[in-house]
């Protein structure tokens, strides 16, 4: 299908722009999102009457979004999430959530806006694309982390995951070295019953000699 673009459209053109799409992409996204129009000759003759004011309102809508990019520079949202000590989360981070947390740091975001090629799954520091409008986006990030303490730290760049690792290398170690420990005391045990044992028996050579004497 050719329709007609009413906005920019990334990789695959800009306002005003003739371009041929798929149906589908043009019936369930491009038409009822009212982002282009089918090329008709009658569309066509209202696009290039309405053409300026077009332009006008998009100017100003683009205006508006790179003022709010400009204070949501830099902007980094905490997503408290549950997660095993190799750092995989017992869940997943999803658009909606981006979008909720943004929106809770005091900027309306909308779910679609957020640009996720699939859903967050481990703990972390994660850049996320934020579309305020065709010609402006953003990166944002989401710190997801077990709770406000860790968030702190990798916001640092301290790896939370690191520390549990050293922790669990060190409790392995211990409990090999109480292993250890308790693998030798029988030996010990044992070579002091024969000390013991040998030390008896010369004992009773000793006195029996003295007997034959």
């Amino acid at each position: 299908m050719e329709v007609i673009l009413l906005e920019r459209i990334e990789k695959l053109g800009q306002m005003g722009d003739l371009v041929k799409v798929k149906d589908g992409f043009a019936r369930n996204y491009l038409l009822p999102q009212h982002k282009a129009l089918r090329a008709t000759q009658a569309n066509r003759e209202r696009f290039e009457s309405e053409r300026s004011q077009l332009e006008a309102d998009n100017l100003s809508r683009r205006t508006e979004a790179e003022a709010v990019a400009e204070k949501m520079d830099g902007l980094a949202v905490i997503m408290v999430r549950q997660a095993g000590d190799t750092g995989q989360l017992y869940g997943s981070v999803n658009a909606r959530d981006i979008a909720d947390g943004v929106t809770d740091a005091g900027f309306t975001l909308e779910r679609r806006q957020v640009a996720m090629d699939r859903v967050i799954k481990t703990l972390g520091l994660h850049p996320i694309k934020i579309v305020l409008h065709p010609e402006v986006s953003l990166t944002v990030t989401a710190n997801v982390a077990r709770s406000e303490e860790e968030a702190k730290l990798q916001a640092q760049g301290v790896d939370v995951t690191a520390t549990d690792r050293d922790e669990e290398e060190e409790f392995e170690a211990e409990a090999a070295a109480e292993l250890f420990e308790d693998e030798a005391q029988p030996n010990l045990a044992d070579e002091a019953e024969g000390e013991a044992e040998s030390a008896g028996e010369a004992s009773e050579g000793t006195s029996e000699d003295a007997e034959k004497s």
